[in-house]
């Protein structure tokens, strides 16, 4: 007979999943006030949730800046401009539901298969390494070999 050691719920007897987006200040934290996400829909959903945030923040700046610079080119400007803010945001949230999603799973995979908690941090961390690898892309890097 083959004993099974798989825990079924890592989670405190007593754990709910905090409010979104819970974040506390690392340094000298109180006791429990750091709070920590057990099970892989919720780093999904935190992963996610921040990935689409910064990701619509960033192109919104972005666009901003595209609208300006077309504004001050010619009087029919107005008729096409309206369209940069629409096109950002699409292409954001497309961006931002594909990196979210396949980041969260995967830290939602690995933390699950040690059986770690994650601080709320991670989620935040990690779509911000979205969003810079995003910007990082945006350049042309050409070789002066």
């Amino acid at each position: 007979m083959a004993v099974n050691a798989r825990l079924e719920n890592p989670a405190p007897l007593d754990y709910t999943t905090p409010s979104f987006p819970s974040l506390y200040w690392p340094y000298k934290a109180e006791p429990g006030e750091a709070q920590y996400l057990y099970f892989a829909y919720d780093i999904w959903r935190y992963t996610l949730l921040w990935t689409v945030l910064l990701f619509a923040f960033f192109h919104l700046i972005v666009a901003a800046w595209a609208v300006i610079m077309q504004i001050g080119k010619t009087k029919h400007a107005w008729k096409y401009v309206w369209i940069i803010p629409l096109f950002y945001g699409l292409l954001s949230g497309i961006e931002a539901v594909l990196a979210g999603s396949i980041t969260g799973l995967i830290l939602g995979a690995v933390y699950n298969a040690g059986y770690f908690k994650m601080s709320t941090w991670i989620p935040f961390v990690w779509a911000l390494i979205n969003v810079l690898i995003v910007i990082l892309s945006s350049f042309s890097i050409q070789g002066g070999l």
